[in-house]
């Protein structure tokens, strides 16, 4: 068993987050991939371990903060939209960033910008990729669904209810898709429409299952919406309030074609822990 380390805990929209400090790597960066897999899941363990939809590990990379993600099951993924909040509120409490000051944070996807307003943080997520019309499924039913890359890749399928008990089901399983187009896997959401620029989501997040909340899917789905609705942005920025299982975000798609996120971000926990 390790040597007892620090851990935090916190989420955005109830998407939950083990925060690992580790700013000099000393206390994980030894670790092989492998090794921080078993690690990975041993913490976002609801039942045996401290529980949550993914790490994060805050560390010192190339003198700036680095986001080092990992989902539940212990793959990296290249973005996370509410992580990255949970991550700037850590660095503002803790006194590692003036909130005063936009905060950088490097990730897999690049670096981004992030704005601490109160109880409120935007993330710039910087510029989506919009490809074609894809397929997703549940069990014997299918939909079609534009493919979004917001830094990972999103499936967005506007369907006629998000009941658990109808044709999307409780979505205990990853939903079918194509696996030409995502050989690695997929974030896949679906879609209500609630009224003009408002929409609400489930999502299924590749290597974390359902989850209550999901940023840069978020993302993918208002600006699918966007373009559905002929809203795209041109000579003013366009913003959708976006419905998730765990809260509200406002994501806004600016005429200089970036994506910004709103909402929550806070820590709940902390302590030690030898998992």
């Amino acid at each position: 068993m390790p040597d007892p380390y620090p851990y935090l805990l916190g989420h955005g929209t109830e998407n939950d987050f083990v925060l690992l400090p580790d700013h000099d790597g000393a206390v994980h960066g030894h670790l092989s991939a492998q090794e921080m897999a078993e690690r990975v899941r041993a913490l976002c363990d609801r039942r045996a371990g401290i529980g949550g939809d993914g790490v994060l590990r805050v560390v010192r990379r190339d003198g700036r903060w680095f986001m080092d993600y990992l989902n539940a099951d212990g793959s990296v993924a290249e973005m996370c939209g509410n992580g990255i909040r949970v991550f700037a509120r850590h660095l503002v409490e803790e006194g590692l960033a003036d909130p005063a000051s936009p905060v950088e944070v490097d990730t897999r996807d690049g670096l981004k910008v992030v704005t601490v307003d109160g109880d409120l943080i935007t993330a710039d997520l910087g510029t989506p990729t919009v490809f074609g019309d894809t397929i997703v499924g549940v069990g014997t039913t299918s939909w079609p669904a534009r493919h979004v890359d917001m830094g990972n890749p999103h499936a967005v399928a506007f369907v006629d209810s998000l009941d658990p008990h109808g044709p999307v089901g409780p979505l205990l399983d990853p939903p079918s898709r194509d696996p030409e187009t995502f050989p690695d896997g997929v974030n896949v959401e679906f879609v209500v429409r609630r009224g003009e620029r408002h929409v609400a989501m489930r999502v299924h997040e590749r290597g974390s299952g359902e989850t209550r909340s999901c940023g840069t899917g978020a993302c993918a789905v208002m600006v699918a919406a966007a373009i559905a609705d002929g809203a795209r942005p041109t000579d003013a920025d366009v913003a959708y309030r976006v419905d998730v299982p765990g809260g509200t975000l406002t994501v806004t798609w600016t005429a200089d074609d970036r994506v910004l996120l709103t909402g929550p971000a806070v820590i709940v926990a902390r302590g030690t822990t030898s998992l």
